[in-house]
């Protein structure tokens, strides 16, 4: 009787919980989740907003639209969950107050403990408020260097060429390098040989520069017409010209490459010569006598020289290397 009793009491107050409590607690689950969604349709919305409808383009709005959706969609489920947890904690009969006013003494605790979390948290939220890095852009940062997949205020995260993914806390990144902020540029050093006429090599240059930009697939990409800086150094081989040009972020490397795979059919057309190494060897063989008189023992015997050429290509100036070889 006892335990039929008992077993009807713990129904009775598990029913009084479930109608009183159970539903607020659902309702708080339901709740957080649509809190949620609205973040995430909301940022959706921005980028939405944000983007221009050209998909081979990424344009700097889009950048700082993908990125700040990033970080309110964190953000906000961080905010959520938490709250949400505290207010489930008191549907359950728990006593909030304490846990908040101890959640305060373990943050100062964990502030002092973990200070290069805090760091990297306080760094995340300078790079984001100052507009270093977006989401996009192709950076150098704490030694390693990517695309910008994910940022959030304590991580970077970057996928470099090979396909790695770099995770780097940001309170480690004491310089940002960002390749793709605004505008970006190719640089090129284009190398020629000595006995080419520099005028004609600018010429040739500015030719199939202008080609370039006039190209429907690449004008696009180019923003700015092929400026020749000059002779840049005297090479051991080669002149060395440098170029650049500038270009849309993201676009300087497919510009750099088919400027340099139209540069190589303009030189062959315009028998513009490639410089390659030059090498000259000579040997020398000397063929001394028992007895030496006049000037041929001055000389200390007399001397047969002999040179041979080891030509590895015909660009001036060359190294010189000698060999000498005595028989007995």
């Amino acid at each position: 009787m006892d335990a039929t009793k008992l077993t009807a009491d713990l129904w009775q107050a598990l029913q009084d919980w479930v109608i009183h409590h159970g539903l607020t607690v659902v309702l708080i689950v339901i709740g957080a989740v649509m809190a949620l969604r609205l973040s995430r349709a909301i940022g959706a919305r921005v980028v939405r907003a944000a983007s221009d409808d050209d998909e081979t383009t990424t344009t700097e709005r889009e950048k700082r639209a993908a990125t700040m959706s990033q970080i309110i969609n964190t953000a906000t489920r961080i905010i959520v969950w938490s709250v949400a947890g505290l207010m489930i904690a008191r549907e359950f009969g728990m006593d909030i107050g304490p846990i908040l006013a101890g959640a305060g003494i373990a943050g100062l605790a964990v502030g002092f403990g973990a200070q290069s979390l805090v760091k990297d948290c306080f760094s995340g939220f300078f790079m984001l408020v100052e507009d270093q890095i977006r989401v996009g852009d192709v950076v150098q940062a704490g030694g390693k260097s990517g695309l910008v997949e994910r940022l959030t205020l304590r991580t970077t995260v970057l996928r470099d060429l090979a396909g790695t993914l770099h995770v780097i806390p940001n309170g480690h990144i004491d310089t940002v390098s960002n390749m793709t902020y605004g505008w970006s540029r190719a640089v090129l050093d284009i190398g020629v040989s000595y006995s080419e006429d520099l005028d004609h090599v600018f010429e040739v240059l500015r030719r199939t520069g202008n080609e370039l930009r006039s190209d429907p697939e690449y004008a696009r990409m180019i923003t700015d017409d092929l400026e020749i800086l000059g002779l840049d150094q005297f090479g051991d081989s080669a002149l060395v010209v440098k170029c650049i040009i500038k270009t849309e972020p993201l676009k300087q490397w497919s510009v750099a490459r088919e400027f340099r795979r139209r540069i190589k059919v303009a030189f062959d057309t315009e028998n513009i010569e490639f410089p390659f190494p030059h090498r000259t060897v000579y040997h020398r063989v000397e063929e001394p006598l028992a007895v030496l008189t006049g000037e041929d023992a001055a000389r200390g015997g007399p001397q047969k020289y002999r040179w041979s050429s080891a030509v590895a290509g015909g660009a001036w100036p060359h190294s010189t290397a000698s060999e000498d070889t005595s028989s007995e």
